[in-house]
């Protein structure tokens, strides 16, 4: 009987350790992805809300001697959903992104105008003071979960299984989330997946029933939050929200608009010859030369046709209208894709002569070897971030090495044709820039105004020369429009502008430097961190931290920026896609309950001095190897490949991790200390904009040093709090 009881607490305890695993996980990724898309100066601060949830799950895990306190995570999320419920609150909080926007060293689509100093500081104190509510919100929803957390981890009386639990319940809520964005589900579902998690935590009890209505509410508030009376539909596809409305843009020629992330996108336009001829909107010299038409008039024989950032289908019709007998049409969101088959009325996805790729332009560059006559570069994405590193969806597609790469695809009369909406001049001076070098001559370079046919941008042409020339000779009108626009809207272009990389791929970013906006970040954590003093009245301060505490914060660092890593590798050769980066998270997660495994099976087999010196090896080993040589390779075998190298050294580490984890008597400091590491970790990620992305691995074999060399100057096993070790007096002082 007493064996049974035995057997049975621990499974509830396995049970609960779990569950709060796959909360603490899947909770965050829902705010990660909500929170950015409804207010969107958390898109281009992409990391923020990863770095407070894990803030506040470090800060739990050391205060886990206190009662958890769910309840007030609940009402933490209740009172988030309620303030994008509501139409004022959500309208102040949306302003946010206006407000940090005069910020000018970070281009932000839709920024405030001309703004006098007094303007601009009051605009920026305001934001901050927004920014600083809705992240003190997420530190009170995590911080109840990192108790939990710590809790159950102190309580349980086997490490290695409590860790592989807990790893296990973090890849089932990710893949859980990953689930649920693959069908395109809207975070209605996501909040009640969520509400069914902490149902499952608290269960039935009568002492937990206001806390279940608060659940209910949360759910509810969530509803009203995602309503919008004004879309036909609205579509939360894997990368981003899209709107699509029949409201009339006021230039626009069409009868429908997507919003993506609640900012205009594009329009779906009629530009057929019987709907250009029956327009009043459209000028007379501009029918028939949209900029949809415009780059199938620089290639007199369009006969294989590739358009990146296909889109609804504009440039694809464009390319059908003037002739191109095939079109291969990338789009890396199969939403806006359907949106085009079911709305666009040329219905150019429904022609035989288009082939519909769903898949990231780069991936796409990288995997086929077809040559094109022409190669039309869309107005690809550039409203969507990815949250766990610094590059936007399209960062990676105007980088020299893609431009080179798309250079080889074209026929010998072969010519590009690259469209962008640059909203800086260093932006057009630095894609430029880029073509020249790749092609060996200035690209001719002109602005297309926005009208009913269009909103336009700055066109590039490139590729064969003569060809271009030709095109010019023989359309008078082309000619001269071309002229017009240069003579009316002329772009300057010193050739000054560092060219984007695969390594330094910050297209929006005009030199290489840390953007003001992203200095807020340490001062937030540092004042998220007073806050915390405050409120639970046990402040968290390193100078009491012994060796331990040190080794633990050194490995958290060293692993996010790993992930980092990992994750903009992957993004050049295998594409910046969702699926690339839930395989990649997922890929470290496998790594790391292998490392346990190992130890279960073969305790000690593998010297722990061994696994350090394997572990920084391999970090500098993959400094000097090009992930993007393994581009050609069929996908599959490219993916195993890739996911293998940029993933091994997390099976060192989690080897050495599990180890240290193992002897520490307080594991709930172990882990908030290691949490608290994955935030500097976070923080350090910005110097990707100074340094490059590659030098990240110099840093990371840095601080895994660092956590070797604490290792070796404590005996592992945590001191109380109160006490200090001469190591931790040197790090004070």
């Amino acid at each position: 009987m007493q064996g049974f009881s035995k057997f049975f607490r621990r499974t509830n305890l396995n049970r609960s350790l779990f569950v709060v695993s796959v909360l603490g996980l899947f909770v965050e990724l829902l705010l990660i992805r909500w929170i950015s898309t409804e207010i969107r100066i958390f898109a281009y601060l992409q990391n923020t809300v990863l770095i407070v949830c894990f803030l506040g799950l470090g800060v739990g895990c050391f205060t886990s001697n206190k009662p958890a306190k769910i309840g007030n995570a609940i009402r933490a999320l209740l009172i988030l959903t309620c303030l994008l419920a509501i139409p004022f609150t959500r309208t102040m909080l949306s302003n946010i992104t206006e407000q940090l926007g005069v910020l000018s060293d970070l281009v932000i689509w839709y920024e405030s105008g001309f703004m006098s100093t007094f303007e601009k500081t009051v605009s920026v104190c305001s934001g901050l003071v927004l920014t600083m509510g809705l992240m003190i919100l997420l530190w009170e929803i995590f911080v109840p979960v990192g108790r939990m957390l710590g809790k159950l981890m102190n309580r349980h009386p086997n490490t290695i299984a409590a860790y592989s639990i807990n790893i296990a319940g973090s890849m089932a809520g990710i893949g859980l989330f990953v689930l649920l964005s693959a069908f395109y589900l809207s975070p209605v579902v996501w909040f009640i997946v969520a509400a069914v998690l902490f149902v499952i935590l608290l269960g039935f009890r009568p002492k937990h029933y206001t806390n279940l209505g608060l659940v209910g509410a949360v759910v509810v508030a969530a509803m009203v939050a995602n309503y919008d009376s004004q879309s036909i539909e609205t579509v939360w596809s894997p990368y981003q929200k899209l709107t699509l409305s029949t409201e009339q843009h006021p230039t626009l020629e069409g009868k429908y608009l997507i919003n993506v992330n609640n900012c205009g996108y594009q329009g779906i336009i009629d530009l057929s010859d019987d709907a250009v001829a029956a327009s009043t909107r459209i000028e007379a010299e501009r029918k028939g030369y949209s900029q949809y038409d415009l780059p199938l008039m620089f290639q007199p024989d369009p006969g294989n046709v590739l358009i990146v950032g296909a889109g609804s289908g504009n440039d694809v019709s464009g390319a059908l209208r003037n002739g191109a007998r095939s079109v291969t049409a990338v789009e890396i969101d199969p939403a806006i894709i359907e949106m085009g088959r079911k709305y666009h009325p040329e219905q150019p996805y429904q022609s035989d002569k288009v082939t519909v790729v769903n898949d990231d332009a780069r991936s796409f560059f990288a995997s086929t070897d077809k040559k094109f006559d022409l190669i039309i570069f869309g107005l690809l994405d550039s409203h969507t971030t990815n949250s766990m590193n610094n590059a936007r969806l399209d960062h990676y597609v105007y980088t020299r090495q893609s431009i080179e790469r798309a250079k080889s695809l074209l026929t010998d009369n072969g010519v590009i044709c690259l469209s962008f909406e640059a909203r800086k001049t260093f932006i057009s001076d630095r894609i430029a820039r880029c073509i020249h070098e790749v092609f060996g001559w200035e690209p001719i370079v002109f602005r297309v105004p926005q009208d009913a046919s269009g909103w336009g941008g700055v066109m590039f042409l490139t590729g064969n020369k003569g060809v271009i020339e030709q095109s010019f000779a023989q359309n008078a009108k082309l000619e001269g429009l071309v002229e017009q626009w240069q003579s009316e809207c002329p772009i300057e272009l010193t050739g000054q502008t560092p060219v984007a990389t695969d390594d330094w791929p910050y297209l929006y970013l005009e030199s290489a430097r840390v953007p003001v906006l992203y200095l807020f970040l340490p001062a937030a954590m540092l004042c998220l961190l007073g806050y915390g003093k405050w409120r639970i009245r046990t402040p968290i301060i390193v100078g009491k931290w012994n060796a331990s505490h040190w080794h633990f914060f050194f490995l958290g660092a060293a692993f996010l920026l790993l992930e980092v890593q990992n994750i903009s590798k992957a993004a050049v050769v295998l594409g910046n896609t969702w699926l690339v980066n839930a395989v990649i998270i997922g890929g470290i997660l496998t790594m790391i309950l292998i490392a346990n495994l190992i130890e279960i099976k073969w305790p000690q087999k593998l010297p722990t001095s061994y696994a350090w010196t394997l572990l920084i090896g391999t970090c500098l080993a993959l400094f000097f190897i090009d992930i993007s040589s393994f581009a050609f390779l069929p996908y599959l075998a490219k993916s195993v490949i890739v996911g293998t190298l940029t993933t091994l050294p997390m099976l060192f580490s989690g080897i050495i991790f599990i180890r240290s984890f193992t002897e520490v008597k307080r594991k709930n400091e172990a882990l908030g200390a290691n949490l608290i590491g994955s935030i500097v970790g976070g923080v350090l990620q910005s110097i990707t904009f100074v340094i490059g992305i590659k030098a990240l691995l110099l840093v990371v074999a840095m601080l895994y040093l660092a956590a070797r060399f604490s290792n070796m100057l404590g005996d592992g096993i945590a001191l109380p709090s109160g006490r200090r070790s001469w190591f931790s007096k040197a790090v004070a002082n």
